[in-house]
C-alpha cells in the first residue's frame, strides 16, 4: 500500500511540476475560441504538440479532430481517451486577463481545459509512461450542438483506430476542485429538438368567431404538454419538456394564421424517450383538432442518452480512488439532464465518461464555481495536473502487460 501511495503521490507531484506551460496553452486557447467545426487554430495547435512528442498524428477527422496514437510494446490492448475543443457563441464577462478576444464567442464549458489536461497526460506518457499496448488520444470537434462524435465517427474513426474501451471527462462547478464523480448506468441525457407548427386561419382581432385561432389552440398545447412527464413518465424515471420559445402573431387587433412552439425534450433512459415523442405528437394532434387547427410536429433526433457501461465504470473507480483516495471520490454521482455527444461513442464501443469538480466556491474561485455555459464562467487551472494525473495513471492500467483482459 505504500509503494501504491508513493505511486501516486509522485504521480500528482510530477503532473503538477509540468502543469505551468499546460496552463499557459489553456489559456492561449481561451483567448482564441473558435465555434463548431472552426476550430482549425486549436486542432493545428494540438497537433504540432502531439507530433513533437514521437505521436503518430491524423487530422480532418469530423473536419477539424484529432487523433493522437501512441504504440508501445508488444500489448494488444487499445485505449481511447476524448478531449473536446469547441466553444459556444457567448460574450464573454469572466474578467480573466486571458479572456476571449473573439467577440461573441468564448470557452465557457471548459473545453480549452479538457484538451489541457489530455495534452498534458499526453507528454507524460509519451516521455515517462509505462503503457503495452495502443493509446488514441482523441481531440473531437463540435461537441456543442454539432454532433462531432457521429462526424469522427463517420470518417471511420473506430475503423482507422479501433479502441477496446474509451473514455471522457467534463469539468463540473459545484463540486470541489479535482473531485471525481463517477457513475454507472444512464449519465447524461438524451435531447430532441421539437417545433410545433400550428396552423389556423387569421382574422381580425374583433371578429374572433370568423377565424380559427392558433394562438388559444398553442396555448392548450402548451399547458397539455406539462402533463405528459406528470401523467405519462414513470415518476421513477426522469424527463424533461420545456417550451423555451413562442412565436406568435405581431399586432394586437389581428389573429394570426400560425403560431410556432419550440421544445427541448429529454430522457435518461431509451424507453422513456420512445414514449416522450409518441406522447407530445399525439396530444398536440388532439389539442389542435380541438380547436379547429392543425398541429404539425417536426421532430429532430439529438444527442442520444449516456450510458456508461459497468465494466469500465468499474475500472474508472479504481483509477480515481488509486489516484486521489475515497474522500476525493464519489462512486455513483447522480445522473444529469443536460446532454453530451460522446453518447454516440459509447453507443459503438464500451466505456465511461466522469466529472471533474471545477469548484464549489469554497477555494476562492469563483469563476470555477459559476455554472458553465454561463459569460463567467473560467476553467479552473489547478484541474490541468489532476486531470492530467487521471489520464496517465488510467492509461498505465488499462494498457500494462499484467491487465486482467489482456488478450
Amino acid at each position: 500500500m505504500q509503494a501504491d501511495a508513493d505511486t501516486r503521490d509522485d504521480l500528482l507531484q510530477a503532473l503538477k511540476a509540468q502543469a505551468a506551460p499546460f496552463v499557459a496553452l489553456r489559456r492561449d486557447l481561451h483567448r482564441h475560441p473558435e465555434l463548431a467545426f472552426a476550430e482549425h487554430r486549436t486542432a493545428d495547435v494540438v497537433a504540432r504538440q502531439l507530433a513533437a512528442w514521437g505521436y503518430e498524428v491524423a487530422t480532418g477527422l469530423g473536419g477539424t479532430g484529432v487523433v493522437g496514437t501512441l504504440r508501445r510494446g508488444t500489448g494488444t490492448r487499445r485505449l481511447g481517451l476524448r478531449a473536446d475543443m469547441d466553444a459556444l457563441p457567448i460574450d464573454e464577462a469572466s474578467g480573466a486577463a486571458w479572456s476571449s478576444t473573439h467577440a461573441g464567442v468564448m470557452h465557457a464549458c471548459g473545453h480549452d481545459g479538457h484538451t489541457a489536461m489530455l495534452l498534458a497526460a499526453a507528454e507524460h506518457l509519451a516521455l515517462r509512461g509505462r503503457i503495452d499496448g495502443t493509446l488514441h488520444l482523441i481531440f473531437q470537434p463540435a461537441e456543442e450542438g454539432g454532433g462531432g462524435a457521429v462526424r469522427m465517427m463517420e470518417d471511420g474513426l473506430f475503423d482507422r483506430f479501433p479502441c477496446d474501451a474509451v473514455f471522457a471527462m467534463h469539468n463540473m462547478p459545484g463540486h470541489p476542485q479535482g473531485h471525481l464523480v463517477l457513475r454507472e448506468g444512464p449519465m447524461m441525457a438524451s435531447s430532441d429538438y421539437v417545433t410545433i407548427t400550428v396552423e389556423g386561419t387569421g382574422g381580425h382581432g374583433a371578429m374572433p368567431h370568423r377565424a380559427a385561432d392558433p394562438v388559444v389552440a398553442a396555448c392548450a398545447i402548451v399547458m397539455a404538454l406539462q402533463t405528459v412527464v406528470s401523467r405519462n413518465v414513470d415518476p421513477q424515471q426522469a424527463a424533461v419538456v420545456t417550451v423555451g420559445a413562442f412565436n406568435a402573431g405581431r399586432a394586437n387587433n389581428v389573429i394570426p394564421a400560425s403560431a410556432k412552439l419550440e421544445l427541448s425534450v429529454r430522457a435518461l433512459d431509451r424507453e422513456v424517450r420512445a414514449l416522450l415523442e409518441q406522447r407530445i405528437k399525439a396530444l398536440a394532434a388532439a389539442q389542435a383538432e380541438s380547436f379547429g387547427v392543425r398541429a404539425q410536429v417536426d421532430w429532430r433526433r439529438g444527442y442520444s442518452v449516456l450510458v456508461n457501461t459497468r465494466a469500465e465504470t468499474d475500472f474508472a473507480r479504481g483509477v480515481a480512488l488509486e489516484l486521489l483516495g475515497p474522500e476525493r471520490v464519489t462512486l455513483q454521482g447522480p445522473a444529469l439532464t443536460g446532454s453530451e455527444d460522446f453518447a454516440f461513442m459509447l453507443e459503438r464501443v464500451p466505456g465511461s465518461y466522469l466529472l471533474i469538480g471545477n469548484g464549489d466556491g469554497s477555494d476562492g474561485h469563483a469563476a470555477g464555481a459559476c455554472m458553465v455555459h454561463n459569460p463567467g464562467y473560467d476553467f479552473n487551472d489547478d484541474n490541468v495536473a489532476v486531470g492530467g494525473a487521471y489520464w496517465v495513471l488510467l492509461a498505465e492500467r488499462f494498457l500494462s502487460a499484467g491487465h486482467p483482459n489482456e488478450r
